[in-house]
Formats: structure tokens, C-alpha cells, sequence
């Protein structure tokens, strides 16, 4: 049965922090993760509770970023994929993931070496959304690409 109160989302999905002037960032949605996270790159802390860092919004590209400066929302051990236990700054931005916005307590990590420069868990798809895992971009439109050469 399906529940009418919930959208339906791939487990890839192009994801916006409007707050932040940041869109179409590919988003893993990930329910096996308690937390969200958001790679930032020169994360320095600039007074007691604010944080400034710089977002790359392209994987390849290097100089497609933005540098934000926050409040910072708390501090928390979060298990990492790799088993570790690490300290790490959460925050909170509005995230726009299809046609709806909330409010998203975001852990801000290193995650140069993941395919996804976001992770939205379980905390913040539980009340709003489903995951289709056999489906991607659901709620949002991929970038539109060349047709790939084939061999003669």
C-alpha cells in the first residue's frame, strides 16, 4: 500500500541548500546512514560557535565552489563507513530535495574519495520520503549528456 503522505524518491537525486545558493548537488539517499553528511574542503572554525568552509560542487571540477559560513548546531562522534569513530561538526541548512524544503542537521566531512559529495540519511527521509533503491532521480531531472560514441 502505498503511503500517500511520503514522496517517492531515487536513491540518486539532485538535491539544493537554497540558503546557501547551492543546486543541483547529487545526493545519495541513504538509509543505512543514521546522519546526513556534507563534504567541505578548508573547514575552519571562526569564533566559538561558527564554522566557515568551502563546498565543491563538482567532483572533477575544482573551481566550482562556494564558501559558507554557519553556526555551528553541535558537536558529536559519528561512525564512519570506514568502522572508525571520528568528531565532527554538524550544522543545519535547508535542503530542498523535489518540491519539498526542511531543515537538515548536516555532519561536515572529508569525503573526497566518495563518488557523492552528500549523504542524506535516514533522520531526514524518515518522516517525508521513500527510497526506491532501483530507481534514480525520481524527484529531480539528471543532466541532460551527450550520446556516448560507439564503436564502429
Amino acid at each position: 500500500m502505498q503511503d500517500h503522505k511520503r514522496a517517492v524518491v531515487g536513491w540518486v537525486e539532485y538535491v539544493e541548500l537554497p540558503d546557501w545558493k547551492i543546486s543541483r548537488l547529487r545526493a545519495k539517499m541513504d538509509s543505512g546512514a543514521r546522519n546526513s553528511a556534507l563534504h567541505v574542503e578548508n573547514i575552519r572554525e571562526v569564533g566559538r560557535d561558527r564554522v566557515r568552509f568551502d563546498v565543491r560542487l563538482h567532483r572533477r571540477n575544482v573551481e566550482r565552489r562556494v564558501t559558507v559560513e554557519t553556526t555551528i548546531k553541535r558537536r558529536g562522534k559519528v561512525r564512519a563507513s570506514s568502522g572508525q569513530a571520528e568528531q565532527r561538526i554538524f550544522v543545519t541548512a535547508c535542503v530542498r530535495i523535489g518540491a519539498y524544503e526542511q531543515d537538515v542537521e548536516l555532519s561536515l566531512v572529508d569525503r573526497q574519495k566518495m563518488i557523492f559529495r552528500m549523504l542524506i540519511g535516514r533522520s531526514a527521509l524518515a518522516e517525508r520520503y521513500l527510497v526506491d533503491a532501483g530507481k534514480r532521480y525520481l524527484v529531480s531531472k539528471p543532466r541532460r549528456t551527450a550520446p556516448r560514441k560507439t564503436a564502429p
